[in-house]
């Protein structure tokens, strides 16, 4: 598989290896049906043959040790290595073999349904609506074939994290296919990377209030493995974390299980409205990452002026971005730290006692980084966004995460011109532009705190990022906005003596003047010789 290269050497989402040429395939093959239905046909069939890959391969490592007792029909021997059991009539090679009958969408339907009835992990959660007239057969057919031909599940492509490589490149073409409604699914991994980069879970609770297709966690877990050598955990990153979402699309939800499954990792996801029926009313995360949607106005608030997570102040029942901040900070713990997305209203509105709200959480001292956004990050929105990032406890002093005492300071960050357009409206952070934003933000929140720090010693950039007090934040008003804080960029001293100058600029003026008087010659000439030079207007 490769991966195109930013000019930099960083590496990009933007893919060229085969995920990008079985999208266009599978693209092809969609016809009229919708993006968002589509979605859950082509996914479904890639999860199961990613299942059916490891059961095969595994089968045969049983079928070659029959004579010492070994069973391939036996589920407990697929159990026991933490492979999915596939039933006879679900297993790939009996779809594909039938992929030309018209009753292929039956067959796809039955097949899901027995890995659910088989495997409880997975109950409710794979799409079984392919038997629906609505969905061309022959088309379905082609798919099955298609799809035949990547090897995804065994233990190679596992290594290789071959499908969730495709799974995330295909969550993120739908998602630009759907446009807005695709994006409430799918966070673009460029700000995932950051959040996570910024936050650093190296171990215990992770929360995700609105987890979408499970973006964060996915990212949290490559993060632990990336840096299992050490950066600033002492070399004993382990994938000790445990995982709590919610998300209240249901078929989003069952995104979000697959998206966890094919890669082997447990959490607890559950289904249903995180301000309404929170599944996890007395969890204490110590991280939480979000994407909540921006300025949502029917989220129900009227009916939760009491609620008791409002500790900051009641949310605007027409908005409910701080209806999602308090909810984070509720579910803290006492050493928690928070990373989420937010619109970039929430910074400085004052619009029904939003101001009030913020200025309350900036007074309990729980604000730590604001960072600005560059625009076009996200597919369903062109609305400007930032990252707010909150900590309990901000004295510093941990054994574990060495961090000095921030209070009554905040970080204000401007990445608004960082990233590269890869494609016509969509932008992305590349990792050196991450790496950038994180370091300078680790640096900050450790300055003194540890003498083995790889770090350089932070100090405030003109026009990027201001480390300010809590009293320059009430001088603004409490808008937390970072081009308020930054200033602008310092400019080279021109130290050319102005004389010199002037005669520059008048003999670049002239040599400009000749040149146009010469382009002006030419098009005269050539107007002449058309016998358009005379003509009189």
């Amino acid at each position: 598989m490769t991966s195109q290269r930013n000019r930099d050497g960083a590496s990009s989402t933007a893919t060229l290896g085969y995920e990008a040429q079985l999208w266009r395939m599978a693209d092809a093959l969609r016809g009229s049906m919708d993006a968002a239905e589509y979605k859950h046909v082509v996914l479904g069939l890639i999860f199961l043959k990613y299942i059916s890959d490891a059961f095969e391969e595994q089968h045969a490592r049983l079928e070659a040790e029959r004579d010492q007792g070994a069973d391939p029909e036996d589920p407990d021997e697929y159990r026991a290595e933490n492979i999915f059991w596939v039933p006879p009539e679900a297993r790939w090679a009996h779809l594909k073999a039938q992929a030309k009958q018209p009753t292929i969408g039956q067959l796809v339907d039955d097949a899901m349904a027995a890995i659910e009835r088989d495997n409880p992990a997975l109950k409710g959660v794979l799409p079984k609506d392919y038997a629906r007239p609505a969905l061309d057969k022959q088309r379905l057919g082609q798919l099955i074939d298609l799809i035949s031909n990547i090897k995804v599940g065994d233990e190679e492509s596992r290594a290789k994290d071959v499908l969730g490589r495709v799974y995330e490149y295909f969550l993120s073409q739908f998602a630009s296919a759907e446009g807005k409604k695709g994006g409430e699914f799918y966070t673009p991994r460029c700000v995932v990377k950051l959040l996570v980069e910024m936050l650093e879970p190296y171990r215990g609770r992770v929360y995700d209030p609105c987890c979408g297709s499970a973006g964060m966690f996915v990212q949290s877990v490559e993060f632990i493995r990336a840096h299992a050598s050490g950066n600033g955990n002492g070399g004993k990153a382990k994938a000790d974390i445990s995982i709590y979402g919610q998300e209240s699309n249901y078929t989003t939800w069952r995104l979000a299980k697959m998206n966890l499954a094919i890669r082997g990792i447990d959490g607890q996801i559950a289904h249903g409205d995180t301000f309404h029926n929170d599944r996890f009313q007395d969890l204490k995360a110590d991280y939480i990452l979000a994407n909540p949607p921006f300025n949502v106005s029917d989220w129900g608030g009227e009916r939760l002026r009491d609620d008791k997570r409002w500790k900051y102040g009641v949310p605007p029942a027409g908005n409910a971005n701080f209806a999602w901040v308090q909810h984070i900070i509720h579910h803290l713990a006492p050493a928690g730290v928070a990373g989420f997305v937010l619109a970039n209203g929430s910074m400085s509105s004052n619009q029904s006692g939003e101001g009030e709200i913020r200025k309350n959480i900036i007074e309990a001292d729980l604000v730590d980084c604001m960072v600005a956004l560059p625009g076009q990050l996200f597919y369903s929105t062109q609305i400007p966004a930032c990252l707010w990032f909150l900590a309990r406890d901000r004295r510093g002093g941990s054994p574990t995460r060495p961090m000095r005492d921030r209070r009554g300071e905040i970080l204000f960050i401007d990445a608004r011109k960082m990233g590269r357009m890869v494609d016509r409206t969509h932008r992305e952070l590349t990792d050196d532009d991450i790496a950038r934003i994180a370091n300078t933000y680790h640096a900050w929140r450790t300055v003194g705190a540890r003498h083995d720090s790889p770090l350089p010693e932070y100090r405030d950039i003109p026009s990027f990022c201001k480390s300010a007090t809590l009293e320059e934040v009430r001088k603004h008003g409490y808008v937390l906005t970072p081009g308020r804080y930054v200033g602008a960029a310092e400019q080279e001293e021109d130290d050319e003596p102005f004389d010199q100058k002037m005669q520059r600029l008048v003999a670049q003026l002239r040599e400009q003047q000749a040149e146009a008087a010469k382009l002006d010659a030419a098009i005269a000439a050539n107007l002449k010789e058309l016998g358009f030079w005379e003509m009189k207007p």
